[in-house]
């Protein structure tokens, strides 16, 4: 699953379409949504991501539906812990802050767990877990939101239609969605101010600068126009690195959204597939500057390193 840019004054808009692939180089403004649309673009900033169907191919001969007896069983698995989201929700609403964090992450990963994947969490940070501000991950899939909610629960930026999704909408709601539509770009910058109340609210907002799904061997740039989000509330900036694995240790494409996947598709693909990994690398906190393009820059290198 998976906006763009920034107003700002003086600032022109780019005449000519962003590269989609690293090396690092200057990047234009389209803010990112968290999830992937297969929709044709609607102006010339709209995000693209380089991978389709071929990235899956040899991951796509591991994790079939031979596995029948395993995809029911985990299917079994996630639609209980979806009702039990849907019962104990309203009760941990009325709850402390802190308690509702916590709840939240631990939500998140059992909803990972019962499709069958594996958390694996390397925390770079000086005080693990005590950081708010904005987090920018790199996107390979619409897992991706709850991984980083294990993290640290935070208002997601996603594309409009996320809070209607079968499963991801009841913790979207509870995460406090900032919803984007990355065509209308007038409403763009209202997006970021909404980001910008969240974070002077002392609540961390997540984002993926990328604006569209990779096949997590490959991956695309770091669009700059949120990071102006963490300059303008003064929050540190973390960055999170989210891989996939197979058994075997290598890297896996078969979680990702990419193509003419839908989101059925990638659950379809993790629920039949033994021993994923998902590996969460949260690296040091950027202190935010004047300078978007170069926070961005800063944490796309980290990101990818």
């Amino acid at each position: 699953m998976t906006v763009t840019a920034l107003a700002t004054p003086g600032y022109a808009p780019p005449t000519v379409p962003p590269a989609v692939a690293r090396p690092l180089a200057p990047a234009p403004d389209p803010l990112p949504a968290a999830e992937h649309l297969a929709d044709p673009p609607q102006h010339p900033w709209y995000p693209r991501s380089g991978c389709d169907s071929r990235c899956r191919a040899a991951d796509d001969v591991a994790s079939t539906w031979r596995a029948s007896a395993l995809v029911a069983r985990r299917a079994i698995g996630l639609l209980a812990t979806v009702a039990f989201i849907a019962l104990s929700g309203p009760l941990v609403a009325v709850m402390p802050r802190v308690a509702r964090r916590r709840y939240l992450g631990r939500m998140a990963r059992a909803l990972l767990a019962s499709v069958g994947l594996r958390v694996r969490i390397e925390d770079r940070r000086p005080f693990a877990g005590s950081t708010r501000g904005l987090i920018v991950a790199n996107h390979i899939s619409f897992l991706d939101i709850f991984a980083l909610a294990v993290v640290s629960p935070a208002h997601m930026v996603a594309k409009d239609d996320v809070a209607t999704m079968p499963v991801i909408s009841g913790l979207a709601r509870r995460l406090g969605v900032i919803t984007i539509d990355r065509s209308a770009l007038r409403a763009l910058p209202g997006t970021v101010e909404r980001a910008v109340a969240r974070l002077h609210q002392d609540s961390s907002v997540a984002v993926f600068p990328e604006g569209t799904t990779w096949c997590g061997r490959d991956a695309g740039r770091f669009r700059p126009a949120f990071f102006q989000a963490a300059i303008d509330a003064g929050v540190p900036v973390i960055p999170v690195r989210l891989t996939f694995t197979a058994a075997d240790g290598s890297v896996s494409a078969a979680p990702s959204l990419i193509g003419d996947d839908s989101p059925l598709d990638t659950l379809r693909r993790v629920m039949g597939a033994r021993g994923l990994t998902l590996h969460i690398r949260v690296h040091e906190v950027q202190l935010p500057d004047v300078d978007r393009r170069e926070l961005a820059a800063r944490c796309e290198q980290l990101v990818a390193a």
